[in-house]
């Protein structure tokens, strides 16, 4: 590799890694800023090296999202004290930058053969272009702020027009709803073993050969270039690996939901231990059953349900993610800034309710449970609503549903139930 983060030469082979140091993110983020600790000479040359890799990335189109993740501190007993937001740093960007250069040097070494050749089958992660609806929706809300977006053209023209969009919206009170569009507006990515490439970082050969999280598809990779390793090898069966790919992307969306679901719990725990208290916050998303905002302090996210804004009826816009009153023509979009009180926190669906917060409704005027729905109250706190919310939510099904019947079937049984009875007696019960 030249000072340039241009690879010369590489070896794909099996080794054995001895470490003389061992730094967690703080501390190489410490001596990245101050250019003083252990091995600063090491680190900070990976640095460079890596900004320079980030900046080729981008150069070439890749998309430049800043996800921020959720965390908790948690005490002896399990209960979360406090909630943070991870925030990337150098560190973590020189670790990301050089496990994406592994992980696409191992996908081009088995899918980038000769024009005469034909690749073997191999494990990839694809990415595929967005959504042209959702990105056309993306520019007509940007143009509606004065901002550009070019969505036509090839991808590498488009990618640095959502970047140069998301760079020119920062800071500003727009920034919330443009971004979080830009990014629903992203295909979601798979394993695949037919390669398309991978959109949103720009790469032509991409693979999951190596990460922080340890991948089922990871050793896939492993398996498969142990086995090309192997002088005369021919490819595995590319229907078989496809059908597995598709097993392991189906597999990680369940870990992804589960992961998102424990910090669903979590979130309601923490909040549930401040019912009644007043926060600013963000909208995050619009339903035609309610308004999500996530609170600024706690990153926390609740509903607000339309059925509690009783000074209009308000009709859902789905394509400008908001609400808006039939009658006095007040919105709630997307990205809107908030004011609500914590109202209702259920353990058992996971599910955090807000009340809005303003002039015309002041804290206090609305009803707040004075403690957190648990397996141990729920079914005497249960109503109808409740179980329509659950329902539209993914959450417990309805009475109804459990007990696998339809409509009135209750109500019928039971009637048959008597008419058998009055068969038996002769004569009807009065």
């Amino acid at each position: 590799m030249d000072d340039n983060a241009k690879v010369h030469k590489y070896k794909i082979c099996h080794t054995v890694i001895n470490s003389d140091r061992r730094f967690c993110y703080e501390e190489a983020q410490e001596i990245i800023e101050t250019g003083k600790g252990d091995l600063a000479q090491e680190i900070l040359m990976f640095h460079e090296l890596a900004q320079k890799l980030r900046k080729q990335r981008f150069e070439e189109g890749a998309v430049e999202f800043n996800r921020e993740e959720k965390y908790f501190d948690i005490d002896e007993k399990g209960t979360p004290t406090a909630v943070h937001l991870h925030v990337s740093k150098e560190a973590n960007q020189l670790i990301e930058e050089f496990m994406l250069l592994a992980n696409r040097t191992v996908a081009a070494h088995i899918g980038k053969v000769p024009p005469s050749k034909k690749a073997k089958a191999f494990v990839y992660r694809i990415h595929e272009q967005p959504d042209q609806e959702k990105l056309n929706n993306v520019a007509d809300i940007a143009a509606h702020f004065g901002h550009k977006l070019k969505i036509t053209g090839n991808a590498k023209e488009v990618n640095r027009s959502i970047n140069k969009l998301l760079a020119d919206i920062k800071g500003k009170p727009e920034e919330d709803l443009i971004s979080l569009l830009a990014i629903k507006s992203q295909a979601k990515a798979v394993y695949s073993s037919e390669n398309v490439g991978h959109y949103g970082l720009a790469f032509e050969y991409y693979t999951h050969f190596t990460s922080p999280i340890r991948r089922y598809p990871d050793v896939m990779v492993h398996r498969l270039l142990d086995k090309y390793a192997v002088k005369g090898s021919r490819s595995v069966n590319p229907e078989k690996l496809e059908e597995d790919c598709k097993h392991v992307s189906s597999q990680e969306q369940l870990a992804a939901n589960a992961e998102r679901a424990s910090i669903k719990y979590k979130e309601v725990e923490f909040m549930g231990a401040r019912l009644g208290e007043v926060y600013e916050g963000k909208i995050s998303g619009v339903t035609e059953w309610g308004v999500y905002v996530e609170l600024n302090e706690t990153h926390c996210e609740g509903m607000i349900a339309v059925r509690d804004l009783d000074d209009d009826f308000y009709e859902y816009d789905e394509k400008n993610y908001m609400i808006r009153g039939r009658r006095r023509g007040k919105k709630y979009q997307l990205g809107d800034s908030v004011t609500i009180q914590v109202a209702r926190a259920d353990l058992v669906k996971k599910q955090l309710d807000f009340v809005l917060v303003d002039k015309e409704n002041p804290a206090g005027s609305h009803r707040i449970d004075k403690a957190p729905i648990t397996y141990a109250s729920q079914m005497s706190r249960e109503t109808s609503t409740d179980r329509l919310r659950a329902e539209y939510e993914g959450g417990k099904a309805s009475r109804r549903q459990r007990r696998g019947q339809r409509g009135n079937s209750t109500r019928r049984e039971a009637a048959k139930g008597k008419a058998a009875r009055r068969g038996k007696t002769g004569k009807r019960r009065r």
